[in-house]
């Protein structure tokens, strides 16, 4: 049994039901568990009269401590190709096209080394917990080699076994040396789920089965998929959907639906289904959204890079969806920076697009941090993440706010995370265990891990 005390927080965001934010905060975790909370004073009179003594005491002063921050939308592979298509301003078509070769040249190797740069970027942007889109698999590359990254880093992780089967030669958009067969895609994904999946309270891993897209996989594809992860508990759905409005055009060409209505047709609603992106809904299809606890994960920064356009979070928070964040496709916005990821949704709300002119109050800075935290746990289905409460999972950050670029800030902290420059996490907290520390991934070389994955990297492009 492990105890630890965090005290002396500046501010404790809890995200719990009634939103508390607790000046001078404090709370003691005990093994992988939040036992109880409050102030620091609080917290330390409840423990003297138990006559315990915490292992560890961590002091917070000059910290925001949060709920760790949900990504939901990832694809690790991709810190392998950063900038090659963004560079070139293309949107998203294009921009698969002229990536989907040099990822078919991946191995086991580069899958999981690109895994541990992605996922140490993240943990230092406040991630605790994430789901990863991993679609394509080739050259023995296996969803275990980026498993086997997450385990060593401690990070809270949903992969999801992707899959593309619709090829060139069928009317799809990849081409055919990416794709797979779906009897082998089908059996894999039974594999991983037998192999991996956990479905226990706390878990640290579970999977997802997520066919790639509506122009990459087959109706039949998501048929069975939905019928393979329903037959198991708390294996969710999750797949690509309305990006852009060539996707919308393309359904609209093979199906003779838009998007969300394909959906529909193949099972692919409900509260064991996400969708990444979402940009271009009607009014009539985020109300069938909400209706049926179907979760949607936003993508800002990889939107507005691929020129996607503005997804219509507002209306769907206000609507009742379940509305989550991702940083998306390391190639698709080139950094994983979850606070950022946040910044980038409050401020993109902001803006206005037609039909909604701009405004300052439109979306602010707790509705977006709510989004990285309660937000992607309700989305993953998990009632033991994205707030900090007793029974809770001891996942938890702090980001200073006493440094140089929070100067000035001090009437409202919390809001300055993201108002202000998006920083490093100083602390980070997974399942009681310290990941982050001063800033620091303790026992990671970064070093030797950028120049073996810039390596892999050159191979690919060679």
């Amino acid at each position: 049994m492990t105890t630890l005390l965090l005290k002396n927080a500046d501010v404790l965001v809890t995200m719990d039901a009634t939103r508390r934010e607790i000046p001078d905060g404090a709370l003691f975790v005990r093994d992988n568990a939040i036992v109880s909370l409050g102030t620091t004073a609080e917290v330390e009179r409840e423990l003297a009269l138990a006559g315990i003594v915490p292992e560890r005491g961590i002091n917070a002063r000059g910290t925001v401590v949060l709920p760790g921050l949900v990504n939901c939308h990832h694809h690790l592979y991709q810190t392998l190709t950063r900038t090659l298509g963004t560079a070139r301003g293309l949107s998203l078509f294009d921009w698969l096209k002229t990536l989907y070769p040099i990822w078919g040249r991946m191995d086991a190797e580069a899958v999981y080394v690109s895994a541990k740069v992605g996922l140490a970027e993240l943990l230092l942007s406040g991630a605790t917990t994430v789901a990863d889109h991993l679609y394509l698999f080739p050259n023995g590359a296996r969803l275990d080699d980026e498993i086997a990254a997450a385990r060593e880093l401690g990070v809270r992780f949903h992969p999801t076994r992707g899959s593309m089967s619709l090829g060139e030669s069928q009317g799809g958009l990849p081409p055919d040396s990416v794709c797979d067969s779906e009897p082998n895609i089908l059996a894999d994904c039974q594999r991983v789920i037998e192999t991996f999946h956990d479905a226990a309270r706390h878990s640290m891993l579970r999977i997802g089965l997520a066919p790639c897209s509506p122009f990459s996989v087959t109706p039949e594809l998501m048929k069975q998929s939905a019928e393979l992860a329903r037959a198991h508990p708390l294996v969710n759905l999750h797949t690509h959907l309305a990006e852009t409005i060539d996707e919308n055009r393309f359904c609209q060409q093979r199906f003779g639906m838009r998007p969300l209505e394909y959906m529909d047709s193949v099972g692919w609603l409900g509260d064991d289904v996400w969708f990444a992106h979402m940009v271009h809904p009607d009014a009539a299809e985020i109300d069938t959204i909400a209706h049926t606890h179907t979760g949607v994960c936003h993508c800002p920064s990889s939107n507005m890079i691929l020129a996607s356009g503005i997804a219509p979070v507002r209306q769907m928070v206000d609507a009742g969806v379940k509305v989550a964040l991702g940083v998306d496709g390391s190639a698709s916005n080139d950094g994983n920076h979850l606070l950022g990821e946040a910044r980038q949704a409050m401020l993109l709300q902001r803006v206005g697009w037609p039909g909604f002119e701009a405004r300052a109050d439109r979306f602010s800075a707790r509705e977006a941090l709510e989004l990285a935290t309660l937000g992607g746990a309700r989305v993953l289905r998990r009632d033991d993440i994205g707030a900090l409460a007793p029974g809770m999972s001891a996942d938890f950050v702090a980001f200073r706010v006493d440094d140089l670029f929070h100067a000035g800030g001090l009437s409202d902290p919390v809001a300055s995370l993201l108002t202000c420059a998006p920083g490093r996490v100083w602390l980070s907290v997974i399942n009681g265990r310290v990941v982050v520390e001063d800033g620091q991934l303790p026992g990671v070389d970064l070093e030797a891990l950028v120049a073996r994955h810039n390596l892999v990297a050159r191979r690919l492009l060679d």
